[in-house]
């Protein structure tokens, strides 16, 4: 008797993790696994999912991203966001890691990617937790992984862009849900720094003197102008969320190469080959996690069990609580892209039926999406820290699953109470 095609891969997937493979080569493998053991032609299986992912335009963004943050990173953009940070609340317990939630929330302003915010100026509050702080290495990751999630709840988000196409939600809508949510999130990511400081006997930040204030916040001025254009480009029709990556990136050089000029063409260079060192990383990862996917969606594992969820006679209510259950378990195991492309659309018509608003239903699933980024053992954003930093991934998961406590809170507060998403929206004119 055969041997079944997705348990081989499950099985492949042990072995190669005891192997200690690297993550993009381990599940690139376990999909060829998968594809010989199902009798599939893997040269032209493979062929078509890679042009069907890179067809996808909004994976674009990634790079854009990355290549702004790095350009913020070399036109000290990222240290003049931080240092004001630094001087608005880093004299508290464990203030480099407020000072990291603080800066996300900033930049997550400028990026609709939580993978290229924590790819981006994520790697300046590493290295300054590290360096400056001595913190573990596993927990400068764990609170920077975890902070990384704001971007795609505010505004600009590209998952909102994604969940708007599958669902026919107003963009607009999804965008101002997010505001009240993510500020939440930041505020509950804090409280869990200072308990984790204080457990942990984490040092005191150095005070900045007031004298100093101007002097810092005024470098931050132009910095922040960058959310500015991007979200009034974006409000304003001008161009897409996608787009707008390319025009971070574009803003971002001006303002060191014009403005701050210390942007010359060596640096230009080394920050090009950097972005598209670490753009190599982070699509490897994504275009391997592909294969992965078709398997899944091949064998019905997806659709199944989000067919029976629907399924069920269920409250409103009982319909959110019963879906978000689902997707954090299976975010443990499976990509948040999965969730978002294979299980929304079959969800939606219940959702719809039930009369669950949708632009607050996207809110939160793409909150457990998030969630699901940082979730080990699969959590793509851990993946990435961890081979950008070198941090292994064991002392990553040991630090990361206190920081996902605040964030399962707010997703089940967003979830009982619909108005935290929705109180904006309806104060600009939203009907739902």
């Amino acid at each position: 008797m055969p041997a079944d095609p997705i348990l081989l891969m499950c099985a492949a997937f042990v072995v190669f993790a005891m192997l200690r493979f690297s993550i993009a080569l381990m599940m690139f493998s376990c999909g060829l696994v998968y594809l010989w053991a199902s009798r599939q032609d893997i040269g032209l299986i493979v062929d078509q999912t890679l042009n069907s992912s890179f067809q996808l335009n909004v994976l674009l963004a990634i790079p854009m991203f990355i290549l702004a943050g790095n350009a913020m990173n070399a036109a000290t953009i990222s240290e003049r966001i931080w240092a004001a940070a630094d001087a608005a609340i880093g004299r508290l317990r464990a203030g480099l890691g407020h000072v990291t939630v603080l800066m996300n929330v900033v930049i997550s302003s400028m990026s609709g990617s939580a993978v290229s915010d924590a790819a981006g100026a994520g790697m300046v509050a590493i290295q300054m937790m590290r360096k400056v702080g001595n913190y573990p290495g596993g927990l400068a990751v764990a609170i920077t992984a975890a902070s990384s999630c704001l971007g795609p709840i505010i505004p600009p988000s590209i998952p909102m862009v994604i969940y708007a196409i599958l669902s026919g939600a107003s963009v607009g809508a999804l965008f101002l849900a997010g505001v009240v949510p993510g500020l939440l999130l930041a505020v509950s990511l804090m409280l869990m720094v200072a308990w984790v400081g204080r457990r942990r006997g984490l040092p005191f930040g150095k005070a900045t003197p007031l004298s100093e204030w101007p002097r810092v916040f005024g470098r931050a001025v132009i910095p922040f102008t960058l959310p500015v254009v991007l979200l009034g480009g974006i409000w304003g029709g001008i161009f897409t969320p996608t787009e707008a990556a390319a025009v971070a990136a574009f803003w971002a050089i001006v303002i060191g190469a014009c403005i701050y000029r210390n942007l010359g063409p060596k640096a230009l260079y080394a920050v090009f080959a950097l972005s598209a060192r670490q753009s190599t990383v982070v699509m490897m990862l994504i275009v391997s996690s592909f294969i992965v996917n078709f398997a899944l969606e091949r064998e019905g594992v997806a659709q199944g069990l989000a067919g029976w969820i629907a399924g069920l006679e269920l409250s409103p209510l009982g319909f959110q609580l019963a879906v978000n259950v689902l997707f954090l378990l299976l975010g443990t195991v499976l990509d948040g892209a999965v969730m978002l492309l294979v299980f929304v659309p079959v969800l939606l018509p219940a959702a719809k039926s039930l009369g669950i608003d949708l632009v607050h239903f996207g809110v939160v699933v793409i909150l457990n999406l998030m969630i699901a980024q940082v979730t080990p053992p699969y959590g793509l954003i851990l993946f990435v820290l961890s081979a950008l930093t070198g941090v292994p991934m064991r002392e990553i998961n040991r630090e990361i699953w206190q920081f996902c406590v605040p964030l399962a809170i707010v997703l089940l507060l967003l979830i009982l109470f619909p108005a935290m998403t929705l109180g904006l929206p309806w104060l600009f004119g939203y009907k739902g």
